[in-house]
């Protein structure tokens, strides 16, 4: 009878320590070159062939920091660089003429973004680098420390207004947009939630209480400031969260019916918000008016820049509504910028890039190995690839003006970095999910590494 026993493979060197006058243990253990192409496939650092001071150490964290990563990291990596650079570019044309009126000279613009780009790439990629665990504890503190800035904006004198909506907190001479970073720990913070209640999903009480509760009073902090836009995107967060989680969609049917509700009644009673709804059912807005703070006129600037680039636009650089005749051509209407330079062609480079971004998301959803990973990466996927359909609708006019810029295109430096983190827990999710307490514990897998030796043989 045969009897089979897993034993532990044991390396080379600890071999060879408690029989130092063998060499034919060495032999036998010495690694085979499939072996070692196993081990570098693996992503398992190999033992170096000699030993010095700190030598050792410093191969083996150089080969996991640097080892090959899949193809979905790349892809969303790849067009996220794309996006970003391409922004830069688009931010450089856009706001030459207003950064020069504002004494700042025709590169200010460029060069404030082009700061928070180089600061917001190595982050995103140092994001990266962190495991799953590392996401689990920081969801809390996220949601409370940017739930209190917030609420330093819309309870203290410290919230600075912009366009009829108070979303600005500046805390000596820094200003900065704490909703933009509850979006982020939105994206945290629901991938932690409903993974904890993946077994529940079917009860409202365990899903709604916690996710509209605590998400829903971040959103209201928000809507306090007088931002509906943002509002709407979160509330688009929280949903696309449900649903990629696994909710039922008759469960969602009746809160999402009282949100379209809240949204409509909120745009009625802000006379702001109403007057911007006229002007895109075009009421009063057949004829040019004279002033440029009637709402009528970046909805009609932004049509004429789109119309005059035609299919294959003015030219990087030369168009026309950048000369003071489009407000927040750097921002919100960017994207009227890039129709008339680059023309539809551009406009359609654009969508794609966006499309394929999506792309990226739902592959890195699709292989995820915990409930987790697939919420967060689903939540920032309607956040970014959501908030930008809107923003082109708006310049469109598919939509009424919302005040959205366009992620990783569009002059913000709040924006630009928050928008970055998130793809790098999404970049993170794409590496592998590797939680801390699941390191050194066994599995299955381990078997592999194990070998099978016959200890009572015939």
């Amino acid at each position: 009878m045969t009897r089979l026993v897993q034993v532990p493979r044991k390396p080379a060197s600890e071999l060879a320590a408690q029989n130092p006058g063998s060499t034919e243990n060495a032999r036998a253990f010495r690694p085979t070159p499939g072996a070692r192409k196993t081990e570098r496939r693996s992503g398992i650092p190999e033992q170096p062939a000699t030993e010095g001071p700190g030598g050792p150490s410093v191969r083996i964290n150089l080969g996991r920091v640097f080892k090959a990563e899949g193809g979905n990291y790349f892809l969303l990596l790849g067009t996220t660089l794309f996006l970003v650079v391409f922004g830069l570019v688009m931010v450089l044309s856009s706001s030459s003429v207003d950064s020069f009126l504002a004494d700042m000279g025709f590169f200010g613009g460029i060069l404030r973004q082009g700061m928070f780009a180089l600061i917001g790439i190595p982050l995103m990629l140092v994001v990266s680098r962190l495991p799953l665990a590392f996401w689990r504890r920081m969801a809390w503190p996220a949601m409370l420390i940017t739930c209190f800035f917030q609420f330093l904006v819309v309870a203290t004198g410290l919230g600075v207004g912009t366009g009829g909506n108070t979303n600005w907190l500046n805390i000596f001479g820094i200003q900065f947009q704490p909703s933009e970073g509850i979006k982020v720990a939105l994206v945290i913070w629901l991938g932690v939630i409903l993974s904890k209640k993946q077994h529940q999903l079917h009860d409202w009480k365990h899903v709604f209480i916690p996710v509209f509760g605590v998400g829903g009073g971040a959103a209201l902090l928000v809507m306090l400031g007088g931002d509906l836009g943002t509002t709407m995107i979160m509330a688009g967060i929280l949903f696309g969260a449900l649903f990629f989680a696994g909710v039922k969609l008759r469960l969602l049917i009746v809160p999402l019916l009282v949100g379209v509700g809240a949204a409509v009644v909120l745009a009625i009673v802000s006379p702001n918000r109403l007057t911007r709804i006229t002007s895109f059912l075009h009421e009063g807005c057949t004829e040019l008016v004279g002033e440029i703070s009637s709402s009528c006129w970046q909805p009609l600037h932004g049509t004429w820049a789109l119309a005059n680039g035609g299919i294959f636009g003015v030219g990087l650089g030369n168009s026309a509504a950048k000369w003071s005749w489009l407000p927040a051509a750097d921002n919100d209407y960017i994207f009227a910028i890039i129709g008339e330079e680059l023309g539809l062609i551009g406009c359609i480079v654009v969508l794609g890039m966006f499309i394929l971004l999506a792309f990226a998301f739902l592959r890195i959803m699709r292989a995820a190995t915990t409930v987790q990973a697939k919420v967060s990466t689903a939540a920032a996927m309607v956040w970014i690839i959501g908030q930008a359909f809107v923003n082109i609708g708006v310049v469109l006019g598919v939509f009424p003006v919302l005040g959205v810029p366009l992620p990783l295109i569009s002059a913000g430096g709040t924006a630009l970095l928050t928008t970055l983190v998130a793809i790098g827990i999404v970049l993170s999710f794409a590496r592998g999910d590797r939680s801390s307490d699941a390191e050194g514990a066994f599995s299955p897998n381990d078997l592999h590494d194990t070998n099978l030796v016959e200890a009572d043989r015939a």
